[in-house]
């Protein structure tokens, strides 16, 4: 396994070198304690500092510890752990490959152990989108969109941007970012997935670390944000539920009342919500969320997973975005990240003033 891979796991050839290996992960977990203890160390990290800690000096303990990783965030099954994990590999990534690119640039025609550019963009088939030009590059239009979605800074919306030919100017630092989007989208593809049993068994302490790191950091509240017209299809369609006066099943006033403690309401504001409901009773309503948010009890729930949400038959009016977000809060997320913050501010000023005119 050469260090190449160890440095970029996404990489197709370092999936290869684990296959080629015949990897037998449910051995590795079981007997590897180095690669487990890695594993571990990058997804809690990834939760603590936004980083992965630093690589084993073992290239291959340092490559199999990123699909034991990925087993570790799957088995957790929080979106906001996905994202932060996945920003995280792929901020370790965009740190290497600039530096392996300006190594490639000093050291010219002399062998270099790193990527270069021309490598990342084949990697992603990006090469027939990208060319360079007198003040740097010129990226087809299709290809930019959706690797800038995730960008809050105005310079990356379409509308600052002098759209030509069908393509977008960019310049060489922004080339690296949305290289750094390709990188990070290719990692959360796929999370979480479904754990063989046996593996699952064997990492559940490291699992549990996990999540009590998640607990401590109560990342769930750390959307203050209250948009509805940016909520999910399913936790939209539970709201208008109560707003029509319909009763819940349990499964259900549970998904939308962690959903909503999750993005910052409080009791008094969810209470408010659930008046109109002919089911409505206040102290047990105040009760239930009162628990589901931490307030008197030991946990601070979060809301179910998508899976979960189709299995209850929660999951409805599923959009594009939908195949591709794992989660109800990382769906919010997302739509709060592609939403200008000027419209944010009109939304909170909005509802601030229909606030005070109740």
């Amino acid at each position: 396994m050469e260090r190449l891979h160890a440095r970029y796991p996404f990489l197709e050839a370092a999936r290869e070198a684990v296959a080629t290996e015949a990897v037998d992960l449910a051995t590795i977990v079981e007997q590897d304690g180095a690669v487990v203890e890695r594993a571990t160390q990058r997804v809690s990290t990834a939760l603590e500092d936004g980083e992965i800690g630093d690589p084993h000096r073992d290239p291959r303990i340092e490559l199999l510890s990123y699909p034991v990783a990925r087993v570790l965030v799957s088995l957790v099954d929080e979106g906001i752990l996905i994202r932060k994990y996945a920003r995280a590999e792929s901020t370790a990534a965009f740190e290497r490959f600039t530096a392996d690119f300006e190594e490639t640039v000093e050291l010219k025609s002399v062998s270099s152990t790193g990527l270069d550019l021309d490598d990342l963009l084949e990697e992603f088939d990006l090469t027939n989108a990208v060319r360079p030009v007198d003040d740097g590059y010129r990226i087809g239009v299709g290809r930019y969109l959706p690797l800038a979605a995730g960008l809050r800074d105005d310079r990356w919306r379409l509308v600052n941007r002098a759209l030509s030919g069908g393509e977008v100017p960019i310049e060489e630092d922004e080339l690296h970012t949305l290289l750094r989007e390709a990188i990070r989208e290719r990692i959360e593809e796929g999370l979480p997935f479904q754990v063989p049993d046996a593996i699952a068994t064997t990492l559940e302490n490291e699992a549990e670390e996990i999540r009590e790191v998640l607990a401590e950091l109560d990342l769930t509240r750390e959307i203050d944000t209250v948009v509805p017209d940016l909520f999910p299809p399913c936790m939209k369609a539970l709201l208008d539920d109560i707003q029509k006066g319909e009763h819940l099943p349990h499964h259900s006033r549970f998904a939308i009342t962690a959903f909503l403690t999750s993005i910052g309401m409080s009791t008094d504001e969810i209470v408010e919500l659930y008046r109109v409901n002919s089911s409505f009773g206040e102290e047990m309503t105040r009760y239930q969320t009162d628990h589901i948010g931490g307030e008197t009890s030991p946990t601070e729930y979060s809301p179910p997973s998508c899976a979960t949400m189709q299995s209850y038959g929660d999951c409805v009016n599923k959009d594009d975005l939908c195949e591709r977000i794992p989660h109800p809060m990382a769906y919010y997320e997302k739509r709060i990240d592609q939403t200008d913050e000027d419209e944010l501010e009109d939304w909170r000023e909005g509802t601030e003033e229909s606030a005070a005119g109740d």
